[in-house]
């Protein structure tokens, strides 16, 4: 198959050499000098959704893999989709979850989905509130997308109106509009993921994310700095 994957990140370079390595021709967009190693990198930016649609329609691509998650929440796999073609990637309707923290954790409640205690607030006095509402020990996110840095885990309450009132004050722009306020679970934490087309559910490994800056995990979060497959869990947990 031709295929084209969207984005630039370190996402992207792994999709790229995977698909690379499982004998496909790969193109970029815009791709990063890291992905030039394994794919033809063509630059056109994630935000043009047009200049995106002409380029999988004049490589006469077989499919396209949208990384990033803006373009996703800006609804462009359903523009390609509509457009005839083929692309991997959840509408802007689905990509809600991913886009917005207070979304998901809502529809979480909502339909009885197990999830910590929360509290969506868009100013500092109501973080206060919220923060000493569920015990003081909270996480606090910036509700939309800040590039996986647009959470903090406080140690404390101090911590947590801080962090809330930076992200209020502008750290990651409208992002930080308001906030999810939650209450903190201590354990280790893994990310189980599953793809669908709403007809087949194929779930994958279950993946341990390593998102803090320095060795101990310590230090602010990061977009990732690597993740291990399979994880620690058990085979009753990950049936469960």
């Amino acid at each position: 198959m031709k295929i084209l994957v969207i984005g630039s990140g370190g996402r992207e370079h792994a999709l790229v050499w995977r698909l690379a390595q499982s004998g496909h021709t790969v193109i970029a967009a815009p791709g990063n000098p890291g992905i030039e190693a394994l794919a033809r990198c063509i630059a056109v930016a994630i935000d043009d959704h047009a200049g995106l649609a002409e380029l999988s329609r004049t490589e006469r691509v077989d499919l396209v893999v949208v990384g990033p998650e803006a373009p996703l929440v800006a609804g462009l796999a359903d523009e390609l989709r509509a457009g005839g073609i083929p692309t991997f990637g959840p509408g802007a309707a689905g990509a809600q979850l991913e886009g917005s923290k207070a979304f998901s954790k809502q529809f979480f409640a909502r339909h009885g989905i197990p999830t910590a205690p929360f509290e969506v607030v868009s100013t500092a006095a109501e973080a206060d509130a919220a923060i000493d509402r569920l015990g003081g020990v909270c996480v606090v996110k910036a509700d939309g997308l800040a590039a996986g840095k647009g959470v903090v885990v406080a140690a404390d309450a101090a911590e947590a109106r801080a962090a809330a009132r930076e992200m209020l004050g502008g750290r990651f722009g409208p992002a930080g509009a308001s906030l999810v306020i939650e209450k903190k679970i201590v354990g280790r934490e893994v990310s189980v993921l599953a793809l669908t087309d709403g007809r087949h559910l194929e779930v994958l490994p279950a993946t341990e994310d390593h998102k803090t800056m320095f060795d101990g995990d310590v230090g602010p979060n990061t977009g990732g700095m690597g993740t291990v497959s399979p994880a620690w869990i058990s085979a009753d947990v990950m049936h469960r």
